[in-house]
């Protein structure tokens, strides 16, 4: 049997927990469908957290910890599931996991994240938990006191490595560009280049990882002479960007080429009622203070989204008097003025109902209706539209009346 829901998150990183906490705020019925044991996202595999506002001094997991007891004080539910389908069906989203379970929403926030992208480089599956990581905060006391490799120049390779200092002898990090250019903050730059214990070596990548059961060493090669050499090292960590999980979604979002989940400013999808917040999402900056800041502003407009929809089923669609709607704004005088006339007409006493949307609150039923001028008047039967008049006379309101 489906379990319903106001709103299911998809994903327990800072994204979705923003979302739950906004959600459950609001007194939507909300749970978080999380596929690993640990929520947290990607943050809960990183350690230092310095750039959180409001939060000088914390952990990356202690911050994330917060997050979801903010979230279960205002009645957040939270369950183990990873989704294999998503299908919207008008308010109806039905949530299906791998596992058979079955949930349903009137809105969805999908917070799936991204995974460590993988190089394929010769060795990089085989000694995949052999000394090959993805994530230092997870595995950097099996390295304590011996040498390791890492991959990459970005604000996480440079983190993971500073954070790696503290457990292992020594790392050499491989990046690509010329000497001194990495593509991390600068601030974080300094700190890597300050520590005593971080060796680069630029315009190289790693060509294979080698060893007899566990790593031993890494085939690097400069790609301006094209010369390989081996370092000796028990492990070789990547950190080259991530990819987005979103095989799920392939036949219900738009995503772009790449696999993010394309979106407005208001994390609104193609499909009503379905938003993507945070890494998932096709977006320029990918930070925990962002991707919490996509959730609060997606949960907001999921709970317009199912207020006005459901106002909409219940006394339009639904309803078993044909319904006249007019579109009006109160910064058109023309249309405040034709609501008036219609006010005046009676319709309810005629056998209609009548509705009165205001297009910049209620954007949504505008846009479905394609409401490009106000004032707008709509005639529907049985949810149908049978008459749609722009700007009208009342001469061509009495004619559809």
């Amino acid at each position: 049997m489906s379990q319903e829901y106001d709103l299911i998150v998809l994903g327990g990183g800072p994204a979705g927990m923003a979302s739950a906490i906004y959600g459950s705020r609001s007194r939507l019925n909300t749970l978080v469908l999380e596929a690993k044991r640990k929520t947290g996202g990607q943050p809960a595999t990183y350690h230092d957290m310095e750039n959180y506002p409001g939060v000088p001094e914390t952990t990356a997991s202690e911050l994330m910890q917060n997050f979801r007891t903010h979230a279960e004080k205002f009645g957040t539910e939270f369950k183990r599931g990873e989704v294999a389908e998503l299908k919207v069906n008008g308010l109806n989203k039905i949530v299906e996991t791998k596992k058979g379970e079955e949930y349903t929403a009137k809105s969805v926030i999908i917070a799936t994240g991204a995974e460590p992208r993988k190089l394929g480089v010769k060795g990089e599956e085989e000694f995949k938990g052999k000394g090959v990581s993805y994530c230092a905060t997870c595995d950097a006391d099996i390295f304590t006191d011996l040498d390791v490799v890492v991959v990459g120049n970005g604000n996480s390779a440079v983190e993971e490595s500073i954070y790696l200092s503290k457990f292992v002898n020594k790392i050499t990090m491989i990046v690509i560009h010329d000497e001194g250019v990495m593509d991390a903050e600068k601030i974080l730059q300094e700190k890597a280049m300050e520590n005593e214990k971080i060796e680069f070596v630029w315009n190289s990548v790693v060509e294979e990882v080698k060893g007899d059961g566990l790593v031993e060493n890494a085939v690097v090669k400069n790609i301006k002479n094209g010369k390989t050499k081996e370092l000796d090292c028990s492990g070789v960590f990547f950190f080259v960007g991530r990819v987005p999980s979103t095989d799920f979604l392939e036949n219900t979002v738009e995503l772009t080429e790449h696999g993010y989940v394309k979106t407005n400013k208001q994390m609104e999808t193609n499909q009503p009622g379905v938003y993507a917040v945070g890494d998932v999402r096709n977006k320029v900056v990918r930070q925990v203070i962002t991707a919490a800041g996509d959730g609060a502003a997606a949960a907001v407009m999921a709970q317009g989204y199912i207020e006005e929809e459901e106002y909409w089923q219940n006394h339009v669609v639904n309803s078993d008097k044909p319904a006249f709607v007019a579109f009006w704004s109160v910064t058109d005088q023309d249309s405040m003025d034709l609501v008036s006339e219609l006010e005046a007409m009676e319709l309810e006493d005629k056998g209609y109902k009548f509705l009165k949307i205001d297009t910049y609150k209620n954007r949504l039923i505008s846009d479905r209706y394609d409401i490009e001028e106000i004032p707008t008047v709509l005639k529907l039967e049985s949810g149908e539209v049978s008459s749609k008049l722009v700007n009208p006379a009342k001469k061509e309101i009495m004619e559809i009346i």
